[in-house]
């Protein structure tokens, strides 16, 4: 029996059993983390780069939600120098200076390449945004990408 969980923004997700964690990502990113021996998964959805140390839902920022996500993982069992991650999301709106797609896929980079992570998937940037399936007992992830319009909604 698989157990589905869709993840908002702002949310995360980690799993030690069959579950399928579904989330739908503009220039919001999503990082995925697996511990491949225990088959533990996990994903987080964040909407912007860096906490302003002002939110109250730190999750919303990756710099944040993936240290979050990397602690609820080794919590449940995960070795850190097993967990492997793949990276989603930041659909690119070419309607702003401020590239948060962008920020947000870089920020992900960062943060995982300081915590010794290896990236195994990367799927970032581009004009579409993705519906993300993540499979956690057999580690696969399904994108789908579709056509987005600059509000962010599905042509």
């Amino acid at each position: 029996m698989i157990k589905s969980v869709f993840l908002q923004p702002g949310q995360l997700h980690v799993s030690t059993c069959n579950t399928k964690i579904i989330t739908i990502l503009g220039t919001c990113v999503a990082v995925c983390l697996m511990d491949p021996v225990l088959k533990i998964g996990g994903m987080n959805h964040y909407m912007l780069p860096r906490w302003n140390d002002k939110s109250l839902n730190k999750l919303n920022y990756g710099n944040s939600a993936i240290q979050a996500l990397i602690d609820k993982m080794i919590g449940n069992g995960a070795h850190k120098e097993r967990i492997v991650a793949g990276i989603f999301g930041g659909f690119d709106t070419h309607t702003s200076v401020f590239n948060i797609g962008q920020q947000n896929a870089l920020i992900a980079l960062e943060i995982l390449k300081a915590a010794n992570i290896k990236i195994v998937s990367k799927n970032t940037g581009g004009k579409h945004g993705r519906k993300l399936n993540f499979y956690t007992f057999n580690q696969s992830i399904l994108v789908e990408r579709f056509k987005m319009n600059c509000f962010g909604k599905e042509n």
